[in-house]
């Protein structure tokens, strides 16, 4: 057990979370245990009491409390070497500030109370401490493709204001049962979580709400039509001007019509019985502002099974003129 430390905030981490800042520093503590402790007023910044989400400046001082040894805990959570291998073979673009991950369907990115493996607990292959990555949002589980984390204090909250603020840009590529009418469009209206059966977490769902219905919150999509097979299915490709959880999934049902694999939210039409049930929604390209003007711009190849049934579709890659399709989103 640790004394009472006192850690003065750098100027790297400032305006970053305080929960977040003090994850970085202390790896080995949960995000439970820095909600109790700011409830006891245990963690205090210049003096003060705090909670988990107040910010932090470059400059304030930062009461830590005595913490348990984290010598145990972090031998037993030490990443395998097949795990380093795994995630970093995760990887499809890399600078000072960003790394960028290819994300595999059925990957999730930060853990919960039946999830024990995730992108966010195999960024320790990264660095440990102010060095180790960290998130700035998020994909579905079983939604694949670009992934970005901040490498620095600093670039994480870069990162994060850019999704906040809705300056990034993203597109997704999504296989439908049917083909959303008209092929043009978007989608808006409002939506809110309601509780799965016996209140699980991990079967909540996203309903249509009114404006002023608690929970209710505003989503906005933009979606074309690449090609189409028949009425059975087609290529579509998708933006979340906002983001809603599974805000693309909801607005492709809401036009009669579905993400392929997609249990949570079906639509009426039968799925393809030749075709593969896992969910088909891909995070295919990711836009983010930087200083210097030019946006940097990561695209994620497509994952084995929606490659396959491209295929089986008669979809070919090379008739996606990706400048035209995010001319059609902007």
């Amino acid at each position: 057990m640790s004394g009472v430390q006192k850690i003065t905030v750098e100027k790297g981490e400032d305006d970053s979370r305080l929960d977040r800042w003090f994850k970085r520093r202390f790896p080995h503590i949960t995000q439970g245990q820095i909600q109790k402790l700011c409830r006891k007023g245990e963690i205090r910044v210049d003096g003060g009491r705090v909670k988990p989400d107040s910010r932090v400046s470059a400059g304030m001082e930062v009461r830590v409390p005595p913490l348990p040894d984290a010598k145990e805990m972090r031998a037993k959570n030490t990443l395998s070497d097949r795990d380093i291998e795994y995630v970093k073979s995760l990887v499809i673009y890399e600078d000072d500030d960003v790394i960028a991950f290819n994300k595999p369907s059925g990957l999730a990115v930060q853990g919960g109370s039946k999830t024990t493996r995730h992108l966010d607990g195999l960024l320790d292959a990264f660095g440990e401490g102010l060095q180790r990555p960290r998130l700035v949002h998020r994909l579905d589980k079983d939604t694949s493709g670009v992934l970005v984390v901040g490498k620095s204090p600093a670039a994480t909250a870069r990162l994060a204001k850019a999704f906040q603020s809705h300056k990034t840009k993203k597109t997704y590529w999504a296989i439908a049962i049917g083909v959303p009418k008209p092929r043009l469009g978007e989608v808006k209206g409002f939506m809110k979580k309601t509780a799965g059966a016996g209140g699980d977490p991990d079967r909540e769902v996203m309903t249509a709400a009114r404006h002023g219905d608690e929970g209710a919150h505003h989503a906005l999509s933009r979606y074309t039509v690449v090609a189409d097979a028949g009425q059975k299915a087609s290529w579509v490709a998708l933006r979340p001007v906002t983001g809603r959880t599974h805000q693309l999934r909801v607005h492709l049902q809401a036009m009669g019509t579905s993400v392929l694999g997609d249990k949570k939210y079906p639509c009426h039409r039968p799925a393809p019985e030749d075709l593969d049930q896992k969910l088909c929604l891909h995070a295919r390209r990711l836009e983010l502002p930087r200083a210097n003007g030019k946006p940097l711009v990561i695209e994620a190849p497509l994952p084995k099974h929606m490659n396959r049934i491209f295929g089986m579709l008669g979809f070919d890659l090379r008739d996606a003129d990706e400048e035209v399709i995010e001319e059609q989103l902007a």
